[in-house]
């Protein structure tokens, strides 16, 4: 009788630890599926540091080989010009001209053109000096007194900015994004009367470069934001 007496304490003693073990078991199930998923954005804004600017000029005649000299004075005297401005020969590329037969043209109007030839010649420059080339772009009306016209209005042929460095700024991006991200989390896990936890899951996402607006295309905003799930514990 006595013996059985203790073993019944020892298994009631033994049920209770296991309800214990169990619920202690349940209680951390569940903290470890309460999380909390939160963004982070980090942004600047930072001048281009690379410019595409081409200057593109249109000539018109019955001539091809007249036209040819002609083109190829209008070069040097453009070249002149954006050398004289601090430009160097490796930052200037002359393209090849592009030239239409009207008269050969299937689909015109016009079958006999009082000038069979258009040319079109694009002279590209590209360059990191992106304020000298700003200063130059309104100064490029002084090719006029030089005797070309450079168009403007074409889609293909607009002024390109860029900014090349980005490795420069991502790690300082990347902190003040995730520093962000925290933040919120801890906001959370405050308000919900949870402690933040360790970090279970983090993305990084991707950087983006775009004009600050249509009116400044020479001032760049650069955009990250990360996505990171932490743990939240009682």
């Amino acid at each position: 009788m006595k013996n059985f007496r203790i073993e019944a304490i020892i298994l009631a003693i033994g049920l209770l630890l296991l309800g214990v073990f169990i619920e202690k078991g349940f209680s951390k199930f569940a903290e470890k599926d309460r999380s909390v998923t939160v963004k982070g954005l980090a942004e600047i804004e930072i001048p281009a540091n690379k410019v595409t600017w081409p200057l593109v000029y249109k000539s018109l005649g019955n001539d091809l080989g007249r036209l040819y000299d002609d083109i190829k004075r209008s070069n040097q005297t453009i070249t002149g010009f954006l050398k004289e401005k601090g430009l160097t020969e490796q930052e200037i590329s002359v393209n090849a001209p592009e030239i239409i037969d009207l008269a050969a043209e299937r689909y015109g109007n016009n079958q006999n053109p009082a000038n069979r030839y258009n040319v079109t010649t694009v002279i590209t420059v590209t360059s990191d000096k992106v304020d000298l080339i700003r200063g130059l772009i309104s100064e490029q009306g002084e090719l006029l007194k030089r005797g070309i016209a450079i168009t403007s209005g074409e889609y293909q042929y607009k002024v390109q900015y860029e900014y090349t460095d980005l490795n420069k700024v991502k790690p300082q991006m990347i902190e003040e994004a995730t520093k962000n991200a925290r933040e919120a989390a801890e906001k959370f896990a405050k308000d919900s009367g949870s402690n933040l936890g360790k970090i279970r899951q983090a993305n990084q996402g991707q950087f983006s470069i775009t004009d600050r607006d249509p009116n400044t295309p020479y001032i760049k905003k650069i955009r990250v934001v990360t996505t990171i799930d932490y743990s939240l514990e009682n």
